[in-house]
């Protein structure tokens, strides 16, 4: 029975709730290796031996002009990279890249040690409980950037599903209307020809009240390289109109060991090494100290389907690897997490858990992927997405080391427990409860009674419940107000005049 004198002991101020701030992370742990040095050095000089003797496949004029123009031997669209023109263009490319937001407290500073995520991106079709499997539309999208911007540890919005039900040249517009009205977050622009890419800088240079993007960076890009050796045209010509508007691009080969890469991790870091630096040095050429980012995606197919699989120990080892030679060129750079998974299943979370420690544990500083890939990123998942944003939120609660001051070493608590007691209303606990631990968002810390009582929910379940809740809660961004009746003169311009076809 509870004392007069240990009521009174808990009188007074409630503790303060838990307020975690996700904005701004950096990462809590050191880089880890799995090369060593010198093996690090050697896939660096591996990569520049094989652009220099055997060279990539080049399909845009004008970017074949620019190698052609620093040096480069070029034979039809085949150029082969001196050491010293990577070099020189590694000398200009910067470390730090300052990513400016809507909303100020979500500028993000890129670099190495910052850490940043993105959910899943790029897929076709989406999927939830209540509605199934289906080819992604506008409305999707829509209310997957309402579910991105209720997410602090989700610091870019991103193309998490394909707007199938909207013309193609016609999809830019209403994919960057719908980033700058629902959300204060950076926002991500796709690299499909000049005429797309300059309509998505016109209106977000008109949402944020400047005249045009030149002299910030305000928005993002990702530019994959065709593995083996190759720059197609859309991607060549992003490159360059990324490069030159001054906007970041993040040079991200897709190497499959096995399938478009060797089959050893070693030999598909030199492939993927080889493609970041020509793609990085495009960049440079068309514009000297164009922010980019190294890029790296590996990982292994499985030798009996050809699938890609994800969340696999050749994964992380290209992914630990990736760092090292990112560390070894001082840039930024991101990383992939993922899953293979064809549901929100045990498989598809724990290959997305181990991608996120690959990358953490690599010191990534942009994760893509982090929530809501499935089917190697044909489908995004609702629930998915939930389920996975607990392990991010995770990751991101590791970035703040735990109280370390006298206090916290509870030796009062202690002296006043005595042998085979209990804490829970020690004064000590009492002055923390309310922000001691991070509160899970799907998981369910009932014991198997009160769970049964409660109907016995899944975690899918309780997923489906959390982003359903979510979207109910969502609120326009201060930020964001107003801008839709800026941005809509020139929408309907840009429509009557029939938009942009992606360039081929």
């Amino acid at each position: 029975m509870e004392t007069p004198q240990r009521r009174r002991r808990h009188d007074g101020p409630r503790p303060t709730a838990r307020h975690p701030d996700y904005r701004q992370l950096r990462h809590p742990f050191a880089p880890q290796p799995v090369f060593s040095d010198d093996r690090v050095a050697a896939m660096h000089e591996a990569a520049l031996a094989v652009l220099e003797n055997h060279g990539i496949k080049v399909l845009l004029p004008e970017a074949v002009a620019l190698y052609a123009r620093a040096g480069a031997r070029v034979d039809g669209d085949m150029v082969r990279l001196g050491r010293d023109i990577v070099a020189d263009a590694l000398a200009l490319a910067p470390g730090s890249i300052r990513l400016h937001a809507a909303n100020p407290a979500r500028t993000l500073t890129l670099e190495p040690g910052a850490l940043t995520f993105m959910a899943g991106g790029g897929a076709p079709n989406c999927t939830d409980l209540r509605r199934g499997r289906r080819p992604g539309t506008q409305a999707d999208y829509e209310e997957q950037l309402k579910l991105v911007q209720g997410f602090d540890a989700i610091h870019y919005t991103g193309p998490t599903v394909e707007s199938q039900d909207i013309d193609p040249a016609l999809r830019h517009l209403a994919v960057t209307r719908a980033q700058l009205t629902l959300t204060d977050k950076v926002p991500f622009v796709y690299a499909r020809g000049t005429a797309q890419a300059e309509d998505a800088f016109a209106m977000i240079a008109q949402a944020r009240g400047l005249t045009d993007l030149t002299g910030d960076a305000r928005c993002y890009t990702v530019i994959n390289s065709n593995s083996p050796r190759q720059l197609d045209v859309p991607m060549s010509q992003g490159l360059i109109d990324f490069a030159r508007w001054g906007q970041p691009s993040i040079v991200t080969p897709f190497c499959l060991m096995g399938a478009m890469a060797p089959i050893t991790v070693a030999g598909a870091l030199v492939l993927q090494h080889a493609e970041a630096l020509a793609g990085i040095t495009l960049a440079q050429l068309a514009r000297a100290g164009a922010p980019v980012l190294y890029g790296s995606f590996a990982s292994n197919v499985d030798m009996k389907s050809g699938a890609p699989a994800f969340g696999t120990p050749a994964h992380l080892q290209a992914t630990l690897g990736a760092g090292q030679l990112a560390r070894h060129i001082g840039l930024p750079w991101r990383s992939g997490a993922g899953s293979a998974g064809n549901s929100a299943d045990a498989q598809a979370a724990q290959e997305a858990v181990m991608g996120l420690w690959g990358s953490m544990l690599a010191q990534s500083t942009m994760i893509v992927h982090s929530a809501g890939w499935l089917e190697g990123g044909l489908t995004f998942g609702y629930e998915k997405f939930i389920i996975d944003m607990e392990a991010v939120q995770t990751l991101a609660e590791l970035c703040t080391r735990p109280p370390q001051g006298d206090a916290d070493l509870a030796l009062d608590a202690i002296a006043e427990v005595p042998p085979g007691g209990h804490f829970f209303a020690a004064a000590h606990t009492m002055a923390r409860y309310d922000s001691a631990f991070y509160e899970p968002l799907v998981a369910d810390l009932r014991n198997h009674g009160q769970w049964m009582d409660g109907g016995a929910p899944l975690t899918q379940d309780r997923a489906l419940a959390v982003w359903q809740q979510r979207l109910a809660d969502y609120r326009i961004p201060d930020a964001c107000a107003g801008i839709d009746a800026v941005l809509a003169p020139f929408i309907e311009r840009r429509t009557r005049e029939g938009g942009a076809p992606p360039l081929g």
